[in-house]
C-alpha cells in the first residue's frame, strides 16, 4: 500500500470519527429529561434511619407542609431593645401575618436580658425547594422598613435552605469558567504552543457538557434525586481533570511517536498501542472507585457515583478516539514552534533522567527518607475534629447563620432548629414529661397533633450539630423510646418502633454523621481491594501492586495531615464535614493510583528490552514532564471547588489537591522509583519479565551523568 493511500485512509478514518462523535453528541442532548425523583428524605437517608421515619410520619400532621422561618431583631450596639424598637416591630404583625400559612404569627418573644425578639413565622413548603426560596426572599423584603437602628435577620430551616441554595446559584457558570481557565493556562505553559494547547481544552469541554448532560437523564432515570450544583460540580471538575490527564498522557506519547514516523497516523496509532492500556486501567480504577459510592447510605453519594463514573467513561472515550482524530487532522504543525520531526533528538526528560540516576545511586536510603516525610505529614492530622455545626457550614457568612448566631447569644442555641418528638397521641402527655426532664433539653412543649400522630417540639440547650446536641438527641431518643405505649404508626419499610421517635433537622444531622462513619468502614476496603485487583490483572503480579496501594494510602493520610493544619492553623476551619473523609478517600485513591499507573506501566514496556531497573530510569525519563504536568493540572482543577462558599467542597478540593501532588511529586517521582531500584526484577514477583529485545528503543536525548559522576 502507497504512502498516499495510507494516508488518504487515515484522513478519511479520523473524519468518520469526528463525524460519530458530533452525532453521538447530538442524540445525548436530544435525550428526554426525566423529572427528578424527590429525594428520599431531607437528608438522603432511607427508612432505615429513625429521622427519616419522623419527616415520613409528619405528613399525617396537619401542618406537615409548614415550617417556621425565624425574624431575628437586635440592635447593632447589643442594647436592649427600646419601646419604641418593640413598637415598630409590633407594627409588622399584619404584614408578616399576610405572608405566612395560615394568616398569623404569635407575638414576639424577648429574651430575658431584653436585647434580642424572636418572631417566628410558618411559611409553607408545599411548593417545593424553589418556593421556600421565593417565600424567604418576600419576607426579608416584607422587613426592610424597619428603622436602621435595629438587625434583623430571618434565620431557621427555610432560611438555611434558602441561603444555600444561594450558595450554587450559578455555580455551574462560576466552575466551568475558572476550570477551563485553569486548564487553558497550563496546557499553555505545558506545551509552548500558541495552538496545541486549544485543541484538547475544546476536546474536553466539549466532554463535560456531554457529561452533564448525560446525568441529567441518567440520574433521574435511576430513581436517584440528582443534586444540583453539588453533585454537577464535582462530576464536572473531575471529567475536567481526568479528560486533561489522558489528553497529556496521548500526546506526548503521539510527540514521541512523530520523531521515529514520517507519517503522522501511524505515529498515533503507534502511540495509541502503547497509550490504550494505561488510560483504560486508569479510567477503570476511577470507575470502580466511585462506584463503591453506591454502598452509600447517602442519596447524594449515589448519585455522585453514577455522575462521575458516567465522566469518567466518556472522557476515556474522548482520549482514545476522539481527541486522536482531532491531532492527526491537523498535523504536525499543530505543535509549532517546536515541531517533531523524524530523527531529532528529543530534549524532553533530561532533569528526571538526572532525578532518576540520583535515585537509583541510592534508593534504599531514598525510599526511607520518603516514608518518613510522608509519615511526618501525617502526623499533622492528630487530633483532628470531625462534624461541623450548622452555622460553620458556611465560608462566606450568610444570613440565617447570623441569626442563629444572633439568637444563641440570648435564647438557647437550638431555638433555631426544635427537635421534633413523634408519638401516639394519647402517650403525649408523657412523652412530654421524659423529654422535659432530659439532660441538655432547654423546653419541651405540645406541637401539631392528628388523629394517628401526636409532635412534641423540643428545644435544645446546645447549638445545632455540636457533640453537646449529639449527646442530648441520644439521651433524648433514650427517654421517650423508653414511654409506654408512645410508639407512633410504623413506617413503610422501616421496622416497626418500640417507643417515640426523634427527628427533625437536628436529629437528621446526627444521623447523617452516623451513616458516613458506617461508610467509610465499609466503602474504605472496598476501594482498596478494588484498586488492588486492577493493578494484578494489569502488572500480573502481586508485590507491585501491593506497594503501590500501600504507597497511596500513605499519600492519603499525609495529605490529610498536611491539609488539616492548613484549615486548622491558617484557615481557621473548626472541623471537617463527617462525609469529607469518605468522599476525599475515593477521589485520592482512583486518582492517586493513576499516576503510579502511568509510570509502572511504561516501566513494565522498557523493562523488557533493558531490564527492571534500566526500565525504571527511562520510565521516568520520558513520563516525568508528562505525569507531573498532569498531576499539578488535576490538583490545581480540585482546587476550584474552593471558589463555592461551602466548607466541605472547599475542604474536599484542598485535600484531593495536596493528595494529588503528593502523588505527583513524591510518591510517583521518588518513592516507587526507589521501591523498584531497590527490588529490582522481584518488583514484579511473582510475575516475570520476559525480555522483548525488538521492543522500541528510547529516543536519543542528552546523556545523563552516570551513577558516581558530577555534571
Amino acid at each position: 500500500m502507497s504512502l498516499f493511500t495510507r494516508v488518504a485512509r487515515g484522513r478519511l478514518a479520523a473524519w468518520l470519527t469526528v463525524a460519530t462523535a458530533l452525532v453521538v453528541g447530538a442524540v445525548v442532548f436530544g435525550l428526554p429529561r426525566p423529572d427528578n425523583p424527590d429525594p428520599v428524605s431531607a437528608t438522603g437517608l432511607d427508612v432505615r434511619w429513625e429521622s427519616t421515619q419522623v419527616e415520613r410520619l409528619q405528613d399525617q400532621l396537619p401542618d406537615r407542609d409548614v415550617q417556621p422561618a425565624v425574624v431575628v431583631v437586635s440592635r447593632a450596639d447589643r442594647a436592649p431593645l427600646a419601646t419604641a424598637d418593640r413598637a415598630a416591630l409590633d407594627g409588622t404583625s399584619a404584614t408578616l401575618g399576610r405572608l405566612a400559612a395560615g394568616g398569623r404569627v404569635a407575638p414576639a418573644q424577648f429574651s430575658p436580658d431584653g436585647t434580642v425578639a424572636l418572631v417566628a413565622v410558618p411559611l409553607s413548603t408545599a411548593g417545593g425547594q424553589e418556593a421556600v426560596v421565593d417565600e424567604v426572599a418576600g419576607l426579608r423584603a416584607a422587613l426592610a422598613d424597619l428603622p436602621d437602628a435595629l438587625t434583623v435577620e430571618v434565620t431557621g430551616a427555610p432560611a438555611f435552605t434558602a441561603d444555600l441554595t444561594k450558595v450554587f446559584d450559578g455555580a455551574d457558570i462560576t466552575l466551568l469558567a475558572v476550570t477551563a481557565g485553569v486548564v487553558a493556562l497550563l496546557l499553555l505553559i505545558t506545551y509552548r504552543s500558541p495552538f496545541l494547547w486549544i485543541v484538547p481544552l475544546l476536546v474536553v469541554a466539549a466532554t463535560e457538557q456531554v457529561t452533564l448532560r448525560a446525568v441529567d437523564t441518567i440520574v433521574p432515570a435511576l430513581g436517584t434525586h440528582l443534586q444540583e450544583g453539588q453533585v454537577t460540580g464535582i462530576a464536572s471538575v473531575l471529567v475536567f481533570g481526568a479528560a486533561t490527564d489522558y489528553a497529556l498522557l496521548l500526546i506526548a506519547r503521539y510527540r514521541e511517536e512523530l520523531h521515529r514516523e514520517e507519517n503522522r497516523f501511524a505515529a498515533m496509532r503507534a502511540a495509541l498501542r502503547r497509550t490504550a492500556e494505561p488510560i483504560l486501567a486508569s479510567g477503570s480504577t476511577v470507575v470502580l472507585g466511585v462506584l463503591t459510592l453506591l454502598l452509600s447510605e447517602q442519596e447524594t453519594n449515589r448519585a455522585l457515583a453514577v455522575a462521575c463514573a458516567t465522566g469518567v467513561v466518556l472522557a476515556m472515550a474522548s482520549a482514545l478516539f476522539v481527541l486522536p482524530a482531532v491531532l492527526v487532522l491537523f498535523g504536525r504543525g499543530l505543535f509549532w514552534p517546536f515541531v517533531p520531526r523524524v530523527g531529532d533528538t528529543a530534549r524532553e526528560g533530561r532533569f528526571w533522567g538526572r532525578l532518576g540516576a540520583a535515585v537509583a545511586r541510592r534508593p534504599l536510603p531514598v525510599a526511607a527518607l520518603s516514608t518518613l516525610l510522608l509519615a511526618g505529614l501525617a502526623l499533622g492530622g492528630l487530633g483532628i475534629r470531625t462534624g461541623l455545626s450548622e452555622t460553620e457550614q458556611f465560608r462566606v457568612k450568610p444570613e440565617a447563620v447570623a441569626g442563629a448566631e444572633t439568637l444563641a447569644r440570648a435564647f438557647p442555641a437550638g431555638a433555631t432548629q426544635p427537635v421534633a418528638v413523634l408519638t401516639d397521641p394519647g402517650a403525649a402527655p408523657a412523652v412530654l414529661a421524659a423529654a422535659g426532664a432530659v439532660d441538655g433539653v432547654a423546653s419541651a412543649r405540645p406541637g401539631a397533633a392528628g388523629d394517628r400522630v401526636a409532635q412534641v417540639d423540643v428545644v435544645l440547650a446546645a447549638e445545632p450539630g455540636t457533640a453537646a446536641s449529639d449527646r442530648a438527641v441520644e439521651a433524648l431518643r433514650d427517654a421517650v423510646a423508653a414511654v409506654p405505649d408512645s410508639a407512633p404508626p410504623a413506617v413503610a419499610g422501616a421496622d416497626a418502633s418500640e417507643g417515640a421517635l426523634v427527628g427533625g433537622t437536628v436529629a437528621a444531622t446526627y444521623d447523617s454523621d452516623r451513616a458516613n462513619t458506617r461508610d467509610l468502614w465499609l466503602i474504605l476496603p472496598i476501594i482498596l481491594l478494588l484498586v488492588g485487583a486492577v493493578l494484578v490483572l494489569l502488572l500480573r503480579g502481586l508485590l507491585a501492586p501491593l506497594l503501590l496501594v500501600l504507597t497511596v494510602i500513605a499519600s492519603f493520610f499525609a495529605s490529610l495531615g498536611a491539609a488539616w493544619l492548613l484549615f486548622d492553623r491558617v484557615l481557621g476551619f473548626p472541623a471537617l464535614d463527617s462525609g469529607v473523609l469518605l468522599l476525599a478517600f475515593v477521589f485520592l485513591v482512583a486518582l492517586g493510583v493513576d499516576y503510579n499507573i502511568f509510570l509502572v506501566t511504561r516501566a513494565r514496556e522498557d523493562a523488557r528490552r533493558a531490564g527492571t531497573r534500566d526500565g525504571m530510569r527511562s520510565a521516568l525519563r520520558v513520563t516525568g514532564g508528562v505525569i507531573t504536568s498532569a498531576g499539578v493540572l488535576l490538583a490545581a482543577v480540585f482546587a476550584v471547588l474552593g471558589v463555592l462558599p461551602l466548607i466541605t467542597l472547599t475542604q474536599i478540593g484542598i485535600i484531593v489537591c495536596v493528595g494529588v501532588l503528593l502523588d505527583t511529586l513524591l510518591v510517583r517521582t521518588v518513592l516507587v522509583p526507589a521501591l523498584a531500584f531497590g527490588l529490582g526484577d522481584r518488583f514484579w514477583w511473582p510475575g516475570r519479565i520476559a525480555r522483548e529485545p525488538d521492543a522500541p528503543a528510547p529516543l536519543p536525548t542528552a546523556p545523563v551523568p552516570a551513577a558516581g559522576t558530577r555534571d
